[in-house]
């Protein structure tokens, strides 16, 4: 009797990068469909302009780079990255802000480092971060969250703004867009209010909610729920979005019981923004994580001291793309100087790495 036996490994992968990447994507819909309800037709007009552009822009450097097209095009990374910069911009950025973030995305973050798998930073907050230092005026065009002292857009009206930069008759930009409430507290406390002030201010207190930025604190629970399904089931190592939740957390904390005027509460800087987003979804990714058990948790913690710091005495309201990519940088370094005993050797044959624990 003959025997069959399959060639090495013998254990099956669960995971693979189409896998991974679509269970991510399906994660992320209920927190999209919330900032669709709250932040307007914008936000799924962005989605849709730089997943097309960022599928195009995959296939044309396959092409370029004689690589097969269809595995690479649909294994989801281009789509991911499309989406997760679509929804970090504002809801009425022009088109062609969106075309050149995707661009440079897939071109040049992505595809010019080798392609998935060899890119040093996260592609998505690399396009991200060219387009608010080079636009800094058209990425301040947020719509305000069902706020009733504000006009809500119809899909049509958006679409004009967005593609012809053409406002509504008897509508203005203040009538439609406005400050998110991470720059409003920003602004308000260089004015010298305090945080009790601007929560009860006449004109901002409206734009906050019983925990975070109103709106925005639904965004974030939506995102907090599907990201905490996918550490559940593996998909996604749940070390790194607890290192930048606990770090933003204690950090937070402790600077609002120094000083609860002049600095927010902790569940204003969870709620508030994308830290959900870029905590479960941006710093998780793979490729430019650490890789290491005690790695990831610096990886993480280290993202979230920055979100602190920028957000604090920074110049941008939101830190969020330049922590991701300050950490990034310190990948290969945190890898390096957390890498576990290899197995059957002692660490005097490697003198030049750190001990860690043996059970990583």
């Amino acid at each position: 009797m003959q025997f069959k036996t399959a060639s090495s490994p013998h254990i099956a992968q669960q995971n693979n990068i189409q896998g991974v990447m679509f269970k991510v994507l399906l994660a992320m819909i209920p927190g999209t469909i919330a900032m669709i309800v709250f932040f307007g037709w914008g936000v799924l007009i962005n989605i849709i302009l730089a997943s097309v552009v960022a599928l195009s822009a995959e296939a044309l450097m396959l092409w370029i780079r004689k690589r097969p097209i269809k595995p690479y095009i649909t294994d989801g990374s281009a789509l991911l990255t499309a989406c997760l910069l679509a929804l970090a911009l504002p809801q009425l950025a022009p088109w062609w802000l969106t075309v050149i973030g995707t661009l440079f995305a897939i071109i040049v973050a992505k595809h010019l480092y080798g392609g998935l798998g060899f890119n040093p930073f996260n592609p998505a907050m690399v396009g991200y971060v060219v387009v608010i230092i080079s636009f800094p005026k058209e990425m301040t065009q947020w719509v305000p969250p069902l706020l009733e002292s504000y006009t809500q857009l119809t899909f049509s009206e958006t679409l004009n703004i967005i593609f012809g930069g053409d406002l509504p008759l008897a509508y203005t930009w203040d009538a439609i867009t406005m400050a998110t409430p991470l720059d409003t507290v920003k602004t308000q406390l260089g004015l010298e209010l305090s945080i009790n002030e601007i929560e009860n201010h006449k004109v901002y207190g409206g734009m906050f909610g019983s925990v975070g930025g109103f709106g925005w604190e639904w965004v974030n629970g939506l995102f907090l729920a599907t990201g905490l399904y996918l550490a559940l089931k593996g998909v996604i190592d749940w070390r790194i979005p607890a290192g930048v939740i606990v770090a933003l957390l204690v950090l937070s904390n402790t600077f609002a019981l120094y000083d609860y005027a002049s600095f927010t509460p902790p569940t204003f800087h969870l709620f508030s923004g994308g830290i959900m987003l870029a905590a479960f979804f941006i710093a998780t990714d793979p490729v430019t994580a650490a890789t290491t058990t005690k790695g990831r948790w610096l990886y993480g913690a280290g993202i979230g001291v920055f979100i602190f710091i920028i957000r604090t005495w920074g110049a941008y309201p939101d830190g969020i793309a330049f922590a991701v990519l300050l950490m990034n940088m310190a990948t290969p370094l945190l890898d390096y100087y957390t890498m576990p005993r290899a197995f059957g050797h002692s660490w005097t044959e490697f003198p030049h790495h750190h001990k860690v624990d043996d059970d990583e």
